[in-house]
């Protein structure tokens, strides 16, 4: 399941519990990831996926959600 991978990758990154994620979990406000964090995760998703995520499409995603479907949609 593609959330569980972008769960995974970002509790990784921010080194957080997988289980402390959920789809409508903000990613800066929630878990206070910065914009740094958030050009690491966009590169990590983009590598695991195997994709390009222009700055439009991630500028709107603000959820973990969001950005599973996003994923969803581009497989």
């Amino acid at each position: 399941m593609i959330f569980n991978t972008v769960r995974e990758i970002l509790a990784r990154q921010l080194e957080i519990s997988p289980e402390s994620i959920r789809r409508d979990t903000d990613i800066m406000e929630d878990l206070g990831a910065d914009s740094l964090d958030m050009v690491e995760f966009v590169m990590a998703i983009e590598e695991e996926f195997d994709i390009v995520i222009t700055d439009e499409s991630v500028g709107n995603m603000t959820t973990v959600g969001q950005i599973a479907d996003f994923l969803e949609k581009k497989q």
